[in-house]
């Protein structure tokens, strides 16, 4: 199937969808956002990376990488769109050629990401999709990948094998089912909830249950009380 322009979904939102369901809904069908100091530290973490600019440089062998970043990206098989960080296109120097014609370059993308490498795969999923892509845009295979995280100032190597593909695709039809019902899921409250920056908007311990409006109302009361302890 292929998608008209109007129906590509944001890649972003793959990440926003396996963090948390709702959270996406409100960003993406809802509309909502607001910021905390977490959401800033990553506006920071990608400022040169948003600023679309490229540049090459040389590398052993006579060959050279070239790096685009704030790269547009889409995929009409996919239905996505978005911008990739960075993109390295490594190209082999003659010795490493086979062949008289030169050889297609091999195609690294590079996500930015605060904090340190998670235990889930959103941030893998993100970078397949973004690979995926570079493979419909570029017709050439992307193997591999990488996610830069600002804790740990390091490269995260991430490799694009079936199972992160499958994952992906998966990722992908669940996103798009859950913005053509156009229906927000109810919150469920975990321990992520503390660190989002909608929590005031989604309010979980409101709307995730009798247990949850239960456990709001003690802190509420609890709040009040401490209040009126200090003013005595």
């Amino acid at each position: 199937m292929t998608y008209l322009d109007d129906d590509l979904l944001p890649i972003s939102a793959l990440q926003h969808y396996l963090f948390c369901p709702r959270q996406c809904a409100l960003i993406h069908l809802e509309q909502v956002w607001a910021e905390n100091h977490l959401t800033m530290e990553g506006l920071l973490l990608h400022e040169r990376a948003d600023s679309p600019t490229h540049e090459t440089r040389p590398r052993d062998a006579g060959g050279s990488v070239r790096v685009e970043r704030a790269l547009p990206i889409r995929s009409l098989e996919l239905g996505l769109i978005g911008k990739a960080d960075i993109v390295e296109f490594h190209h082999a120097g003659r010795s490493q050629q086979s062949g008289v014609s030169p050889a297609a370059p091999r195609i690294i993308p590079v996500e930015y990401k605060r904090g340190k490498p998670k235990a889930n795969d959103c941030d893998r999923v993100q970078l397949c999709a973004q690979a995926m892509c570079l493979e419909e845009m570029c017709a050439t295979e992307v193997t591999e990948g990488a996610l830069f995280y600002g804790t740990t100032r390091r490269r995260t190597d991430v490799v694009f094998d079936d199972d992160l593909r499958r994952r992906t695709t998966q990722t992908i039809d669940a996103l798009r089912a859950m913005i053509q019902k156009r229906v927000t899921p109810a919150a469920i409250r975990t321990k992520a909830c503390d660190k989002c920056s909608l929590i005031n908007l989604c309010l979980p311990d409101v709307t995730s249950g009798q247990r949850s409006v239960s456990r709001f109302m003690s802190r509420q009361l609890a709040s009040h009380l401490q209040d009126e302890t200090m003013d005595a």
